[in-house]
């Protein structure tokens, strides 16, 4: 993706995580990202174009910040704790894509324009997840009769709302966090206690 682009999309995310997505006018969003209303039509056609690609841009900006929080994880279910903690952060990336995630769930109620690409990044990162469920299973840190997309599923509607709630202030991060990380003990299983080390011969 051009850097224009990007950061027109940026601008996006600010505008509806600060407005809502009515409040993502062309002409805002203009004076947002610092370009003319005629390179934003010229980029993305019309704004049902631009909304949809700040969708797919969300998406891949939170693959983006999740991954940097895998770097220290040791061990295949510390990778999907952590992928999940990833987008519970009090840091201004994460905060604007969660409630910009959240502003365009609920539009798409009423929005049908936007189910189908909703509903295929919703697919990407439930399967993401269960990917990441499988590996622990694989590793020995999950049950295995667990059905990883469906505990998947049921963990990532989990974080939109605790997302949701910590958001809007009926949480404090630090619960939101300690909840979810309880759901996914109560989905996988309890940790199994590492191995104790074999002694040493004299």
């Amino acid at each position: 993706m051009a850097d224009r682009q990007a950061s027109i999309l940026e601008a996006a995310v600010r505008v509806i995580a600060r407005t809502g997505i009515r409040g993502l006018r062309v002409e805002e969003l203009a004076a947002e990202a610092g370009v003319s209303t005629a390179l934003i039509y010229y980029h993305f056609k019309d704004r049902a174009g631009l909304v949809r690609r700040t969708l797919a841009f969300i998406g891949d900006r939170a693959a983006g910040y999740t991954d940097e929080v895998l770097e220290d994880s040791e061990d295949a279910r510390a990778v999907l704790v952590q992928l999940l903690l990833g987008e519970l952060q009090d840091i201004p990336r994460v905060r604007e894509n969660s409630i910009a995630w959240g502003e365009l769930r609920a539009s798409a109620i009423f929005d049908g324009d936007l189910r189908a690409p909703l509903a295929e990044s919703t697919r990407s990162w439930s399967r993401d997840t269960a990917e990441a469920v499988a590996d622990a299973q694989a590793a020995g840190l999950a049950d295995p009769r667990v059905v990883p997309l469906d505990a998947a599923e049921r963990l990532t509607a989990l974080v939109e709302g605790l997302s949701e709630r910590w958001l809007s202030g009926s949480l404090t991060l630090d619960r939101a966090r300690a909840l979810l990380t309880g759901a996914v003990d109560a989905e996988l299983g309890p940790h199994p206690a590492p191995e104790p080390l074999a002694p040493r011969p004299a």
